[in-house]
């Protein structure tokens, strides 16, 4: 037949959810820039809300698509680049806050600069010790990579599901704690973000990363919801294996954070 698919690729059907996205994020980005100068989050709160309805519309759809047999092997070979290409720009964006942070640590500002006649940290700025609750969340955060990979393997090569929801509830609740201990150390830092380069720093590397965890954390948890509708085989579960290697990508992030800025810029 003239219309019979003879072909292992999948032809996506025209869809509103892509010029959606773009005015939802421009309304919460141009929202956070109104918050932030006139002090109203309204704007942006909206824009939140709708970034987070397409979102997950526009997921469901694919996940519909897997349900209704468009995914085969190629198209998951596909879904898999993608998803390295979107770390590795990942990678591209936390190189940005580690190539700031190095280069005012190696060449701090001083009143003779650019003389390098600073210090660092800048006088007055009290570090956090790394070997507290740096330390802690850094062994939380391990612990829960290591629980995500239990659940990855449970599912590969035992096709073990009970496992697997253990492996992701242990992965998921590490990763609350983490975010708890995370807002805690926030709340007692010494410093603030504005008035010093140390501060704009640290809180907008490790910020991002804690965002990161927050979205890794909802990650892990639909990838439990969709094992509970028994959505995942050894065979289907790109989206699982996407989940995985964003929380692994979180977890390489946090060891790099905890020896630059902890340890070593500290």
């Amino acid at each position: 037949m003239a219309h019979e698919k003879n072909h292992d690729y999948h032809i996506l059907a025209p869809s509103l959810w892509p010029l959606l996205a773009s005015v939802g994020a421009f309304v919460m980005l141009y929202g956070a820039v109104m918050w932030m100068s006139q002090g109203s989050p309204w704007m942006f709160l909206i824009g939140l809300v709708w970034v987070l309805y397409v979102s997950f519309g526009w997921w469901a759809d694919v996940v519909a698509e897997s349900h209704a047999g468009d995914h085969t092997p190629v198209v998951r070979i596909g879904l898999r680049y993608g998803f390295i290409l979107f770390i590795m720009s990942e990678v591209m964006f936390f190189a940005a806050w580690f190539w700031s942070f190095f280069k005012h640590a190696m060449y701090p500002m001083g009143p003779l600069s650019p003389a390098v006649d600073g210090v660092w940290p800048p006088v007055g700025i009290e570090t956090f010790d790394p070997w507290h609750l740096p330390l802690i969340n850094t062994l939380i955060l391990l612990c829960s990579g290591a629980a995500a990979t239990w659940a990855h393997h449970a599912l590969v090569h035992e096709n073990n599901r009970e496992d697997m929801k253990w492996g992701l509830i242990i992965a998921i609740v590490l990763g609350v704690i983490f975010t708890g201990f995370q807002a805690y150390e926030y709340s007692h830092a010494a410093f603030g973000f504005a008035g010093n380069i140390y501060g704009a720093n640290f809180f907008m590397a490790t910020g991002f990363h804690g965002f990161h965890v927050v979205i890794g954390t909802i990650f892990l948890l639909v990838c439990l919801i969709r094992l509970q509708r028994g959505h995942f085989t050894q065979e289907k579960h790109a989206g699982f294996e996407a989940a995985a290697w964003y929380w692994h990508f979180v977890d390489v992030v946090w060891l790099f954070l905890f020896a630059a800025i902890y340890v070593w810029g500290g």
